[in-house]
């Protein structure tokens, strides 16, 4: 039986909303525990399956693992048990989970080797690990795939730092790879490293348990090996994709709302990239205020030309808030190129939206034309399922902001990465049901 939600939309939303902890740090900065046998705690942890799932996995690995608040949780990673990662309670939880991948990087500078399933996740197209690998066996690390039991098998009993040059900014790359570094012996020097607020916050948190990294912030990561790494407090920044989609749900629903605590500085392009679809929203303190809207206009380039919104390395715009501004789009008025070049299938929901009653031109499965409704037309209430986290969240937009009652089926999706997305819509004013 899965879970789903019935939404009845077009009705606007009102009050304040506070972003959960970002998902994508916790998964790396969870990870880093494993560095040091002292105590580690994070807070601002948000209540989500994938990090859930995570914390568990280091509970089963050995990590003693406390949970002192909503949000708080305490580790202490003195004792590891090696044989664990052989185990198939490993390769069932290990594989069933994308962040998995997180725990070699600290488990092959601390223990000097580690295996993991070959993992699962999201259809969003392939998500290659060859850039963990690659790097690991730059250190030094000796790697070997078991095509019979589905496991890779790393051995890193000597990683020395040497100079890598990623053949991607992968944020997870570039982060299990610094965790690797920062126990070798000597300077590791990782160029075209990826630099999201993410990896920034996971940097700091290791120069404060001791490691020697600079360059945080830039492409060109430099990390001096040391022996021994300590304890820390760490607090997770807020979901900046959780922001974007809560900008992009009070435009298209033209609701009040107030997104509590961003921690602005953090969030590059993002709010930009909304106010050129024509959004209003200004900063107080540090939250943001989205007046009610009941219309807003995408600007054009200068010369007049269709605007464009692509995704892009950091600093540049997030992969992940293309489904969000395409949907959002749809009650603009003029029109958008979306172009979402890192994933093959992040815009196969678009037929979802088509049946809704909105305007898309799909030119391949990396662009989609969107041509804006300026709300004349109100979309409509349909039964559809959640290919994606993203696409999910982005769906959910779409039903709030339509008039009648839609379904939306495999929710699973969306909870991976919202943490009671239904109840802190409600709060709002929304009219969602879980069945």
């Amino acid at each position: 039986m899965t879970n789903a939600f019935v939404i009845n939309g077009g009705k606007p939303l009102k009050g304040e909303i506070t972003p959960q902890g970002a998902k994508n740090e916790a998964l790396q900065v969870i990870s880093a525990v494993l560095l040091t046998d002292q105590k580690v705690t994070i807070s601002n942890i948000p209540d989500i399956k994938d990090v859930n799932k995570l914390i568990e996995l280091l509970g089963d690995m050995g990590v003693i693992v406390e949970k002192t608040a909503a949000d708080t949780y305490t580790f202490i990673a003195k004792d590891i048990d090696q044989d664990f990662f052989q185990s198939e309670t490993f390769k069932s939880k290990g594989g069933g989970l994308r962040g998995s991948i997180m725990i070699v990087g600290p488990l092959l500078a601390r223990f000097g080797k580690a295996s993991i399933p070959k993992p699962g996740g999201d259809k969003i197209g392939r998500r290659r690990l060859d850039t963990h690998f690659l790097g690991f066996e730059k250190l030094g690390a000796q790697f070997n795939y078991n095509p019979a039991d589905g496991f890779f098998n790393v051995d890193a009993s000597n990683l020395k730092g040497t100079y890598i040059l990623l053949d991607e900014a992968s944020v997870t790359g570039t982060a299990n790879i610094v965790m690797a570094a920062v126990l070798a012996k000597g300077i590791t020097t990782i160029y075209n490293a990826a630099c999201e607020p993410y990896l920034q916050q996971l940097c700091k948190m290791l120069n404060r348990m001791g490691a020697k990294i600079s360059g945080i912030g830039s492409n060109l990561l430099t990390i001096e090996g040391v022996d021994y790494l300590g304890g820390t407090d760490h607090r997770l920044l807020p979901d900046m994709i959780e922001i974007g989609s809560f900008i992009g749900l009070a435009a298209m629903t033209g609701s009040e709302i107030t997104i509590k605590d961003v921690k602005y500085p953090e969030l590059g392009m993002i709010p930009d990239v909304f106010k050129r679809l024509g959004i209003k929203l200004e900063l107080r303190g540090d939250d943001i205020y989205i007046p009610a809207q009941d219309h807003y206009e995408i600007e054009t380039f200068i010369d007049g030309s269709i605007m464009t919104v692509a995704d892009a390395p950091w600093p540049g715009f997030t992969p992940d808030l293309i489904s969000i501004v395409l949907v959002v789009a749809i009650q603009a008025k003029g029109s958008v190129l979306i172009h979402q070049k890192m994933f093959e299938s992040r815009l196969f929901f678009v037929d979802k939206l088509l049946d809704m009653g909105a305007q898309i031109i799909l030119c391949d499965p990396h662009r989609a034309t969107v041509i804006g409704l300026d709300k004349q037309v109100q979309l409509r209430g349909i039964s559809m399922t959640s290919p994606d986290i993203r696409a999910g969240v982005a769906l959910l937009i779409a039903a709030l902001s339509a008039q009648g009652q839609s379904t939306i089926y495999n929710i699973e999706q969306i909870e991976r990465g919202y943490q009671h997305i239904d109840d802190r819509l409600k709060a709002l004013g929304a009219d969602i049901t879980r069945i």
